[in-house]
């Protein structure tokens, strides 16, 4: 295996990565600022407040995107083993 081939495997695998979390991150982003601002505003300063809808929110996330999740998983499981059988 070339040095060239782990480059491309190392930037599918993260590329890979970042499209699976990036939908996840950028709603508990938007949550924690939408609650942020709340909590600015009503000078309401609840820790649990903070934390509790993130949660929800995430694992809500978590379960609506589960099939786009998988899906590129094994897209890049897909091309690795395809490499792996093709020798390189």
């Amino acid at each position: 295996m070339s040095e060239l081939e782990i480059f491309n495997i190392t930037k599918d695998a993260i590329l890979t990565l970042l499209k699976i979390v990036s939908p996840i991150i950028g709603i508990a982003l938007a949550v924690g600022l939408i609650i942020g601002i709340f909590q600015a505003l009503t000078q309401i300063q609840e820790m649990t407040l903070a934390f509790v809808p993130k949660i929800i929110c995430v694992f809500l996330a978590l379960v609506l995107l589960f099939p786009f999740m998988f899906n590129q998983m094994q897209t890049l499981s897909d091309s690795l083993f395809a490499r792996i059988t093709s020798g390189g």
